[in-house]
């Protein structure tokens, strides 16, 4: 056992993976503090669908529009009344959607013959299809205070909490349910509406060139060809226009920089809810080629700015299947929200989580630029991370594989609360908690020596087994309320009395 460097604290801590002291419905507690799991379960539900488009070999494309070029119009009507009366009901839009995936369609494939209106639509059903947003998974929440607390009874805060939600192929999307946190503690959940609304990639795409430049830099994606033709851009310019910039280059001038070049555009973008829609009808399916195969593990933070203006930001990873991208997803109301990438030599892995405001003028993010150890980030711009320090290593049985933040900090008189997980044998996942000093983040002043949550026997089992995580938490008086995920199956809160978890952090630091 030569790996043990101090048999005698690997002794003191071997409780840690005993069978947990306390369960309650599948999550080993703390044994000592006041930590309780709350009556709130949310499963994923195959019947929230979505439209998106079936892409097929060109060959096929080409035979199905042939198809139905070669229709009578009494053929076209009676297929447009069955498609409308099987499916207009489940979805906003029908017949718009429809239309876009037969113009896309076409597009890929060189179709320019003339398809009436009723053929294009029908055409487009053809090549669209549901899919079930959340029927593999629906997991990894996160909490913030939403921004309408219109109608709330005193003493209560309505929340807004969005989910991981994973579908065929392990393509995971952004959704989110709303809900009251009561004076009482009682939780309530609002009643999800019939139907989901895809969120829509605006079209009014454009960048500053200085800026853009500075991520290519960034990624490393500068080489001679690309320095030309960012040479060749405006100061400002669209999506269309540096397409059409690249077209005019010869295909022999075409690096792979190119390709990164467009990824990048192409992972910057804005969405709109209609003014009249609930934000718990909204599904964030990914619009990017950087996104591509999910949009993994949104962290909201209620952003109070120096001047008091308010900005709702969301960090999140994008993965397209080979590589990984940092993603900043940005609203003032939920109803217009921002995607831009975020940069910078620090600007690494997963789990990066934003402090809720400045501290000395600086924006600070807490991130595992390893992999392995907690880093505290500094930075004077939203999206451009270059410093960092060593802020936790794994120090305790349970977090020896690797350490990471569960969640932007909670700011208290005493303290920010961050909660972490922690990775011991087997993958297990568990929840833990540190307290950072309120004026120096850089310095710990607790950390638990046991987790806040475990998986116990009997919450085990699921999609990903022996996972308890979260992507944040929400203050609530004397209390921290913490929404989690068990096996990445079910959803559930906790609640835990702040000052007892800091005189905890802070004993067991000590000790």
């Amino acid at each position: 056992m030569a790996f043990i460097r101090d048999p005698q604290k690997f002794r003191s801590r071997k409780a840690m993976y005993q069978v947990p002291r306390r369960q309650d419905n599948g999550t080993g507690l703390h044994p000592t503090l006041p930590i309780r799991r709350l009556p709130v379960e949310l499963r994923s539900d195959d019947r929230r669908v979505i439209l998106r488009s079936f892409i097929v070999p060109e060959d096929r494309a080409w035979r199905v529009l042939k198809r139905v070029a070669s229709m009578s119009v009494d053929e076209v009507t009676s297929a447009l009344e069955w498609l409308n009366n099987s499916y207009a009901h489940r979805h906003h839009s029908l017949s718009l959607v429809c239309i876009e995936n037969f113009e896309h369609t076409a597009h890929t494939i060189g179709w320019n013959h003339p398809l009436s209106i009723d053929q294009r639509m029908l055409a487009g059903g053809y090549f669209s299809m549901e899919y079930s947003i959340e029927s593999a998974a629906l997991f990894n929440p996160s909490i913030c205070i939403h921004p309408n607390q219109s109608g709330t009874l005193p003493g209560a805060t309505r929340f807004v909490m969005s989910l991981r939600a994973t579908g065929e192929g392990h393509v995971s999307s952004i959704v989110f349910r709303t809900g009251t946190i009561n004076a009482d503690d009682t939780v309530t959940i609002d009643p999800l509406p019939p139907r989901l609304q895809r969120a829509r990639m605006t079209p009014d795409r454009s960048y500053q060139l200085s800026v853009f430049t500075r991520k290519l830099i960034d990624m490393g994606a500068i080489d001679s060809a690309v320095d030309e033709l960012l040479r060749s851009l405006p100061d400002c310019f669209s999506l269309d226009e540096l397409h059409e910039t690249i077209a005019r280059k010869p295909p022999d001038q075409h690096t792979p920089g190119f390709r990164s070049v467009l990824w990048l555009a192409e992972s910057n973008y804005h969405v709109d809810l209609s003014t009249n829609s609930r934000l718990d009808e909204l599904a964030i399916f990914p619009l990017s080629r950087g996104e591509s195969n999910g949009m993994e593990d949104l962290r909201l933070t209620r952003f109070i700015e120096d001047d008091g203006s308010v900005l709702y930001c969301g960090t999140y990873t994008a993965y397209n299947g080979a590589r990984i991208m940092p993603m900043l997803l940005t609203t003032t109301s939920f109803k217009h929200l921002e995607f831009h990438s975020l940069n910078g030599r620090c600007a690494l892995n997963k789990g990066m989580a934003l402090f809720p405001r400045r501290i000395d003028g600086d924006l600070m993010m807490c991130g595992r630029i390893d992999g392995e150890r907690l880093f505290l980030m500094r930075s004077r711009a939203i999206h451009f991370w270059d410093n960092a320090t060593v802020l936790a290593s794994p120090e305790y049985l349970w977090e020896t594989m690797l350490i990471g933040n569960c969640g932007p900090p909670v700011e208290t008189p005493r303290g920010w609360i961050l909660l972490t997980h922690g990775v011991g044998p087997m993958r297990t996942y568990s929840l833990g908690a540190m307290v950072l000093d309120l004026k120096d983040p850089s310095r710990v002043i607790g950390h638990l020596r046991e987790p806040l949550l475990t998986p116990s026997e009997s919450g085990r089992e699921g999609y990903v087994p022996n996972i308890v995580y979260t992507c944040g938490s929400l203050l609530q008086g004397d209390d921290l309320f913490i929404p989690f995920a068990l096996a990445d199956k079910t959803t559930s809160m906790a609640v835990v009395n702040v000052d007892a978890l800091i005189d905890q952090a802070i004993k067991d630091k000590a000790s």
